[in-house]
């Protein structure tokens, strides 16, 4: 069991969430106070999308990163920021025509992706693991291996920790590749993404086998979707992990009741803390991941 664990909260993610919760965080300052807010409640790292303001869509737009980097930066809360790198690998399949692409497609190179990070140099930043059938329809998310072995080169390049972001057991494997591959600085950084339509189910017993496969030394956390996203917190504590929750992958702090970034990570602490742990602070979960202090 992992007695010390850090609390990652994910704060609006890229799904259609916009009409489906009263508070979904949009905006570029509603993102970064979202980020503040769970920072406050006990989240070391804040993992951030950014949206069109317009139409609440998911974007890749530098400014948006930007002007909610500089608004986390400017408050003096310390928080690690957490950019996404996974936009730009979707593909929506032609329902009659496969090739003839549907409207939703936002499919580019790994450098491309990583336009944002580039400008801003976070602490850390996604590695979205493989390719994925996403959800029901036609949607594909896309991360080739070479993809893959290009965005992780330029990631060491910038001097930023990747999140390796793990949806399902053939992830992994490859992730444990660019690991031996020496494209991965020690100690290894992975999130075990459980729940996500049609990737690796939130199963315990599925989550401990991955947990075997991960390398040793590396340094990983879990999480689940919707309901399970409690459980799974508890769960990735007592096989030694860290822990995510957010509204990026929950709605809800309990039955028909709308969360908040910040309940949700005051939620998480009160589960560790029942459990006999204790949240790390920024500055701890910096040592913990290899990063220098901050300055």
């Amino acid at each position: 069991m992992n007695t010390n664990v850090i609390v990652t909260c994910a704060v609006t993610g890229a799904g259609d969430t916009v009409d489906k919760h009263p508070a979904i965080p949009v905006t570029p300052d509603a993102i970064a106070d979202a980020a503040i807010e769970a920072a406050r409640a006990g989240a070391a790292v804040a993992h951030i999308h950014v949206r069109d303001p317009e139409t609440g869509k998911g974007s890749r737009d530098v400014a948006l990163y930007r002007a909610v980097v500089e608004r986390v930066r400017a408050s003096g809360v310390d928080v690690m920021i957490n950019l996404t790198a996974g936009m730009g690998g979707d593909l929506m399949i032609g329902a009659e025509r496969p090739l003839d692409f549907e409207d939703g497609t936002d499919l580019v190179g790994a450098l491309e992706r990583l336009a944002h990070v580039e400008e801003l140099r976070p602490e850390i930043c996604t590695l979205d693991c493989g390719t994925l059938n996403f959800g029901e329809g036609n949607a594909v998310y896309v991360s080739t291996p070479d993809m893959l072995r290009t965005g992780a080169r330029r990631i060491r390049e910038l001097g930023v920790k990747p999140e390796l972001e793990i949806f399902d057991t053939g992830n992994l494997w490859f992730a444990t590749r660019l690991v031996e591959e020496g494209l991965i600085d020690s100690p290894a950084m992975f999130q075990l993404c459980m729940g996500i339509p049609y990737g690796a189910p939130p199963d315990v017993a599925l989550m401990q086998s991955m947990v075997n496969m991960l390398p040793t030394g590396s340094v990983w956390a879990g999480f689940g979707i919707g309901r399970m996203q409690f459980p799974m917190v508890a769960q990735a504590m007592l096989l030694g992990g860290h822990v995510r929750v957010g509204l990026e992958d929950n709605l809800y702090l309990d039955k028909g009741v709308f969360a908040s970034n910040g309940q949700l990570v005051e939620r998480a602490v009160r589960i560790i803390e029942s459990l006999g742990g204790r949240v790390q602070t920024p500055e701890e979960a910096r040592q913990t991941l290899g990063l220098p202090a901050r300055t």
